[in-house]
């Protein structure tokens, strides 16, 4: 685990799908705090896509945000992509939700969105408001930050700590009477430079290469889907993954170390 000189650079937040990122001196010693897969109208992209019906969380995911704000004081927000859930650009339910989102939010923090494959049309709804990247990524002093469902570039595999999403990560626990629950969970582990040197197009002695460790974050939305890690014929989303790590071990958000997703 990749660690500053009191403790690591990347740390969850005990209990929630976030995490503090220290940015290091050539950021300013900033802070952020990191979410992933927000998926603000969520409920609408439900009722199209499946015919479910249910009430909106919007004001308990708001809710939920503002107060991991408040309680991590940080710098700025960074969100991992997916902070919408249409596609396309945003409409009805979905882009009221984001509109007060943003609202709320930058009154206190600025906020970068790492444009995920759900966030078309964000950027032209709300780019005078919030800074939103490209789909490889942004690295803020010695951390990279990339969605996740393409490739990061080279300036973000070069940071000591890459952090990811797309994937929902969660593992299905089985219990002593042969019931099982899915878990929310973080995966993180040392990143193998060979996949990324191959998709840059360069040599693996090309790159600046810090043995960055790879997390990729839980989603903070529970309402949506998710890669089960440890479910044998399970495969993963993202282009770089498994491949692109050593090995993975799975937390949970309380803490708890699982030990190598694949045998959890």
């Amino acid at each position: 685990m990749a660690r500053r000189g009191d403790g690591p650079i990347v740390e969850p937040v005990p209990g929630d799908p976030a995490a503090v990122a220290h940015l290091g001196p050539n950021a300013g010693d900033e802070t952020a705090l990191v979410v992933a897969d927000y998926h603000a109208g969520i409920e609408a992209g439900l009722r199209y896509e499946r015919g479910v019906e249910l009430d909106s969380d919007a004001d308990v995911r708001l809710a939920r945000l503002l107060r991991l704000l408040d309680e991590t004081n940080p710098d700025r927000l960074v969100v991992l992509g997916d902070l919408g859930h249409r596609i396309g650009a945003p409409k009805g339910d979905e882009a009221d939700e984001l509109e007060t989102f943003v609202e709320r939010t930058v009154a206190r923090v600025p906020i970068t969105l790492v444009r995920g494959n759900h966030d078309g049309g964000i950027a032209e709804a709300f780019g005078d408001r919030i800074d939103v990247t490209d789909g490889s990524g942004i690295r803020l002093g010695r951390v990279g930050f990339v969605h996740g469902h393409t490739w990061p570039s080279c300036e973000v595999v070069e940071s000591e700590v890459v952090c990811a999403a797309h994937e929902h990560p969660a593992v299905r626990l089985a219990d002593s009477v042969g019931g099982s629950r899915k878990e929310r969970a973080w995966l993180r582990g040392p990143m193998n430079p060979d996949p990324f040197a191959e998709a840059l197009g360069l040599d693996v002695v090309e790159l600046a290469w810090q043995s960055p460790e790879l997390v990729v974050f839980p989603a903070f939305n529970d309402r949506s889907g998710g890669t089960w890690v440890n479910v044998e014929g399970q495969e993963f989303l993202s282009p770089f993954l498994p491949d692109g790590v050593f090995d993975a071990d799975a937390y949970l958000l309380d803490g708890t170390r699982l030990g190598p997703y694949r045998s959890v």
